[in-house]
């Protein structure tokens, strides 16, 4: 008999990774399309600056608010099933046991071999099994508000550093075409990296994220050239 090993798998960074991604992308097209923007419209270097830092304290706050609320209304759903099966488990068990039953005979056990795997898993722990084979909550996947919210606040002030940077060090002459191009940059190596580590191409994980920063920028710029008014 071969022995026993734990595995890790990547569905364990599913929560993290998520808001991890969409934080960092957001903080560096945002940031970087505000900029160019502005920088398009004729704005002074310290306008253009400017807005970059309200740009990312607005849109750091933004998305902790987003995720959280977001994440914490499946939090509530699934605190919400969980206290229904712990009623019908206390009210109502043998049904209990023949609904799970059933699901492992869905899955493909006979019948008294899934009644058997029922009634242990029941013994051991009813509630646990009941969330994880009839409702789908796992403790890897279940909803972290919390985590979710400061994962996405600090990525998209990650994500927004380098367009920031871009524009403080940049001759004020060329602030649009420095940031476009530390923004590509910054997009290909942070589609890169999620894609590697979601167990996806880099090389396609960082095509997809620069095309869709450049577009942005492409469209912001064109706005910023629409209204030329120096600030």
């Amino acid at each position: 008999m071969r022995r026993w090993h734990a595995e890790t798998h990547r569905s364990a960074r599913a929560g993290w990774l998520r808001a991890a991604v969409l934080g960092a992308n957001d903080g560096i097209v945002s940031i970087s399309a505000l900029v160019v923007g502005v920088a398009a419209s004729g704005a002074s270097h310290a306008a253009v600056f400017t807005s970059g830092i309200a740009g990312l304290v607005a849109g750091a706050m933004s998305m902790a608010a987003g995720e959280y609320v977001s994440v914490q209304s499946q939090a509530d759903t699934e605190r919400s099933d969980i206290a229904k099966e712990t009623r019908e488990l206390a009210e109502d068990p043998e049904s209990e046991l023949a609904e799970l039953t059933h699901i492992y005979v869905r899955r493909g056990l006979q019948p008294a071999l899934a009644r058997e795997v029922a009634v242990q898993l029941t013994a051991h722990d009813a509630l646990a099994s009941h969330a994880r084979d009839e409702l789908g909550i796992t403790e890897t996947l279940r909803a972290r508000p919390v985590q979710a919210a400061l994962s996405s606040a600090a990525a998209f002030t990650a994500g927004a550093l380098p367009p920031i940077a871009a524009v403080l060090l940049a001759p004020p002459a060329q602030v649009a075409w420095v940031t476009i191009a530390t923004t590509l940059l910054a997009l290909s190596l942070s589609g890169a990296a999620a894609g590697r580590i979601g167990g996806a191409s880099a090389w396609r994980g960082g095509a997809r994220v620069v095309f869709w920063g450049a577009l942005a920028m492409v469209a912001a710029a064109l706005v910023g050239r629409l209204f030329d008014v120096a600030l």
